[in-house]
């Protein structure tokens, strides 16, 4: 009996085009990888080779690109649907970029835009993979920052794959692809990009998507990928059309994010969902929801669950300008410079009062200010079961000193006279004459500065101080508490929480809200407050609702 043949599918032909194989062994193509000649327009050749093959028989091709240094000068390459591009391995396939012909030109390693080519869901790239090369970025320098200046800058990609890359050093955003549907990024790893952004451009980051493109869902996961000391975000997602649905179907799963300016951002998806995530010391938060972006559009809808959150420069969890709702459960937040949870006015976003906040199941302890914040009001919002014990850290008073005691260094200050207490100053800004740093930690005789920006080994804003120069460090605030509510709370639950100061002794209050603050219609039930200094204390008082059960409150 005759074996059966499976017909080609429509517009894939049977036999790929003569001439274009379907797996190209780059250096026989004109590549060379010896790090001297420049290998860019034997690479954009092939590309369009094989794309114009790839729309003439529908059967997509690889480029591998055997262990070597393949310079890439001058000009970014195009890319094409149906072609993809496999190394042996990061360190091993390397792509070094560098622009000294023309100072003027952003160098890419492949790029498709919807500016500059067209780029459209109509006009997208598909049947793409990049997997097992390094990109180095370090060889392109501009005057002035160019946000095209990245490793990969991809547009309307449908059916992509990113796996095990390392991309570094670049002027711009190492990773910064948009609109990516049915797409997978995975262990992508991303170092100090952004060389170029001074922390006001929009870029900058490690991996940095825009969103938007595709209508109300884009199938996207970004997975067990690390970014560090990149200049604005580690990963961040940026709503790109203002009059077009905020999509849904985003996960950011199992990523590490450190020493970034933030750590993982959502400037615009609907229903992220963010978990099993580390995002530590990154300068201002861990992670972030804002209306930052180009277009001024929060996200909404989130999910941020069992991730760490530790050690950041200021606040581990901040929300800002969210309509609601956002639910942050199940993480730890700790040792972070200023607030656990911090809400407040972020960007140009809407001001109304935020709904539907749930933060719940939380261990937030060790942090320097509050462990939970609002600074910006609220409605129908959940704080409950979470665990908020021994916040309040910066509890030093004012300090100053100078002469023979005092030295310092690009990111320390040492004063042998005195007795601090530990992590007392962490957060504070520290003056001396025109300068100044922001201190990270301390001991009982040196702080600990935070770099100036992500990647520098200085962290004062101009040159390092003199020995015995004197410097000033200001007070800590006089009221600190677990729970703090400085803005108008309307219809919120606050139930079950464990918040306890039994060890530092710092947090005064287990819940305030102050003179700003009010509480309408709240339940403040059931809450444990032993050990503060004050279990429950009212500048404003509250409008009604029920305030019952909570041990340690007299």
């Amino acid at each position: 009996m005759p074996s059966q043949v499976t017909p080609a599918s429509p517009g894939v032909r049977p036999y790929p085009v003569a001439g274009a194989p379907l797996l190209c062994n780059a250096q026989d193509h004109g590549l060379t990888g010896n790090g001297t000649t420049n290998d860019q327009p034997a690479l954009a050749a092939l590309v369009d080779q094989l794309g114009d093959a790839f729309a003439a028989d529908g059967r997509a091709r690889v480029i591998y690109c055997p262990p070597g240094v393949y310079a890439i000068r001058d000009a970014a390459t195009v890319w094409r649907s149906g072609v993809s591009l496999m190394g042996a391995g990061p360190g091993a396939t390397r792509f070094v970029l560098s622009n000294e012909g023309n100072r003027s030109q952003a160098v890419p390693l492949a790029f498709y835009t919807a500016q500059l080519h067209g780029a459209s869901p109509d006009r997208h790239l598909a049947y793409c993979t990049f997997a097992d090369f390094e990109i180095d970025g370090s060889g392109v320098a501009q005057a002035a920052y160019d946000p095209l200046a990245k490793g990969l800058g991809l547009q309307y990609v449908t059916g992509g794959l990113f796996r095990n890359l390392f991309i570094h050093h670049t002027a711009a955003t190492g990773f910064g692809c948009d609109f990516l549907q049915d797409t997978l990024v995975q262990a992508v790893r991303v170092l100090e990009c952004g060389r170029i952004d001074n922390g006001m451009e929009m870029g900058g980051a490690g991996i940095g998507v825009g969103i938007g493109g595709w209508g109300a869902m884009e199938r996207l996961t970004i997975a067990n990928c690390v970014t560090v000391g990149n200049a604005t975000n580690g990963i961040f997602l940026e709503m790109q059309h203002p009059d077009r649905p905020q999509p849904r179907g985003i996960r950011i799963v199992g990523c590490h994010a450190e020493a970034n300016r933030f750590g993982i951002s959502d400037w615009g998806a609907d229903g992220l969902i963010v978990t099993g995530c580390t995002m530590t010391g990154n300068l201002e938060a861990g992670f972030q929801v804002s209306a930052k972006g180009t277009t001024g559009i929060p996200g909404k809808g989130g999910l941020l669950t069992d991730c760490v959150l530790d050690g950041n420069l200021r606040d581990g969890v901040s929300i800002g300008n969210t309509a609601g709702p956002y639910t942050v459960r199940g993480n730890r937040i700790t040792g972070n410079g200023r607030y656990g949870y911090h809400h407040q006015d972020l960007g140009d976003g809407d001001q109304a009062a935020a709904e539907e906040i749930v933060i719940e199941s939380n261990d937030i302890w060790g942090n320097s200010l509050d462990g939970i914040r609002f600074d910006r009001p609220l409605t129908d919002a959940v704080i409950i079961n979470n665990r908020i014990r021994n916040n309040d850290r910066q509890c030093a008073e004012a300090a100053e000193g100078g002469g023979e005691s005092v030295r310092y260094s690009q990111n320390t200050l040492v004063d042998q006279r005195a007795s601090w207490p530990a992590d007392g100053h962490r957060g504070k800004v520290l003056r001396v004459d025109h300068r100044y740093a922001v201190v990270a930690a301390n001991d009982a005789t040196t702080l600990t500065l935070t770099p100036i920006r992500p990647g520098s080994a200085n962290s004062w804003s101009a040159d390092t101080p003199p020995p015995g120069t004197p410097y000033e460090l200001p007070a800590a605030p006089t009221s600190r508490a677990g729970i703090m509510i400085n803005a108008a709370a309307d219809s919120v639950t606050i139930r079950g929480n464990l918040i306890r100061d039994t060890r530092s002794h710092t947090q005064t209050h287990g819940i305030l809200i102050t003179d700003r603050g009010d509480c309408v219609n709240c339940r403040v039930v059931e809450n444990d407050l032993d050990g503060n200094r004050f279990a429950i204390q009212t500048d404003t008082p509250p409008g009604g609702g029920h305030w019952e059960g909570n041990h340690g409150d007299q």
